[in-house]
């Protein structure tokens, strides 16, 4: 069974709470009509009735299977169409938010909204749709509905969740000097920020913020750091067996190269240790950093 019609029967959901919250003084009886058709339509669904759901269309409504290009016209055979998919998918549920329904003339009415396309242990798919309606021997019928699926906003946290141990809030602590970094995800965990504060004896010395994110055309991570005092450096990630290696290389604000290379070593959930090697500016071999534990707070 296509994933497009699931979707289009999503259109027409209306629970009951929802309708009574809207079915009151105000609403104009026809629209009240057309949400107790609606609710009827939902308890159709849910009791796995095609004959009562093909009974809400009017007569000669047409669906268009967006999937095959396939015309579903009138209402036995719709009624084919959902006999097929509660075989196929007997746990599928549906539910919806209408947003407005409103009157073209005495008898056409279109309502919009979004529907949730639910199946057990899956994410809810959501929809924007439009259904028109056609009042035909006092009843309001449905006769052409257009569904648009909400685009899916990429995520790459598959490629950086073997880094989502950072998260959270770490301190490197000893008489002189103190560094907190705080880690979490950007929206849609895309990126992690991890921000970094650097103080010496209680006074805030340098600051700054790393990104760190997937790059799709090298299919590597990397990481981007700025800081307050003006300078900047990329660089990559790789992980050899339980450590990270980071090779970065940067510019200090007036103008010097630097690099190096920083190694990472996950202990716990509540530890890891750093340190860093090959270090230079401006092309001058400086000393390694030995190895800290950092912990988290």
């Amino acid at each position: 069974m296509k994933r497009c019609l699931p979707r289009f029967l999503a259109l027409l959901m209306w629970t009951p709470g929802m309708l009574l919250a809207q079915d009151n003084a105000a609403t104009p009886p026809a629209e009240s009509v057309i949400r107790q058709g609606v609710a009827a339509y939902v308890q159709a669904f849910n009791a796995r009735d095609s004959g009562k759901l093909a009974d809400q269309w009017s007569p000669d409504a047409v669906y268009i299977n967006r999937s095959t290009g396939e015309e579903v016209v009138g209402r036995k055979a719709i009624a084919e169409q959902f006999d097929a998919l509660f075989k196929a998918q007997p746990d599928l549920k549906l539910d919806v938010s209408v947003e407005s329904i409103r009157f073209l003339s005495p008898n056409v009415a279109v309502e919009q909204g979004t529907a949730r396309f639910l199946r057990p242990q899956t994410e809810p798919e959501e929809i924007d749709y439009t259904a028109v309606y056609l009042q035909r021997d006092g009843k309001w019928l449905l006769d052409r509905v257009t569904d648009q699926t909400k685009e899916v906003i990429p995520s790459h946290y598959e490629q950086l969740k073997v880094l989502e141990w950072m998260v959270g809030s770490w301190v490197d602590r000893d008489q002189q000097v103190s560094i907190e970094t705080e880690c979490h995800w950007a929206k849609n965990q895309n990126f992690l920020v991890r921000s970094f504060v650097i103080a010496v004896q209680d006074r805030i010395d340098t600051s700054g913020i790393q990104i760190i994110g997937w790059d799709a055309s090298s299919k590597s991570i990397r990481s981007w750091t700025f800081d307050s005092a003006g300078g900047f450096a990329e660089a990559t990630w790789k992980r050899k067996g339980d450590k990270w290696i980071i090779h970065n290389n940067g510019v200090l604000a007036d103008g010097r190269k630097a690099t190096m290379v920083n190694v990472m070593k996950p202990i716990d959930e509540n530890s890891f240790t750093w340190r860093s090697i090959e270090r230079t500016v401006g092309g001058e071999l400086l000393p390694n950093i030995d190895e800290v534990e950092i912990v988290r707070q």
